[in-house]
């Protein structure tokens, strides 16, 4: 996943005065093997319940399990390219852990604005991650988003 510029180099980022009370965006991603081995690479995260079948059998889920920081870097995916996406400041996040992530689950990572401080330009979002529609991880995160830029050509 990236986020491209249009034709002339423009990337597509939400305002402050954009977002409202209730507005949301949502991405989906199919948790793969490969994921989690990348994850465990670039984390230092080599906790056998992710990496190996044997060890993870031996465990209350029975089988490996994704990283949570890995499910968690979905939010920042949505909060960094979708809403508020660019430009946007991820400054807090708080994660409650509901179930495992398998390998093959799809997720679901989903940001709501509830709440809006103006004069400081922050935004609080709801953030949930949901896997057959049943929540998997909750929380909440605040953002800062930048200063309104002036129209084209005016000085």
């Amino acid at each position: 996943m990236s986020v491209q510029p249009d034709s002339a180099g423009r990337y597509s980022v939400h305002a402050f005065e954009d977002l409202a009370i209730g507005r949301s965006e949502s991405l989906m991603r199919t948790v793969m093997e490969r994921d989690i081995a990348l994850f465990a690479e670039l984390s230092g995260d080599a906790n056998p319940i992710h990496l190996s079948e044997s060890f993870a059998a031996g465990t209350r889920f029975g089988q490996r399990i994704a990283h949570g920081m890995l499910t968690a870097s979905l939010v920042s995916a949505v909060l960094g390219t979708r809403l508020p996406g660019p430009g946007a400041v991820y400054l807090s996040q708080t994660l409650t852990f509901l179930a495992p992530v398998r390998i093959g689950d799809v997720v679901t990572a989903r940001v709501e604005v509830v709440e809006m401080v103006a004069e400081r330009r922050r935004v609080r979002f709801f953030c949930e991650c949901l896997v057959d529609g049943k929540a998997v991880m909750e929380g909440e995160a605040w953002v800062a988003m930048p200063p309104l830029a002036p129209p084209p050509g005016s000085a």
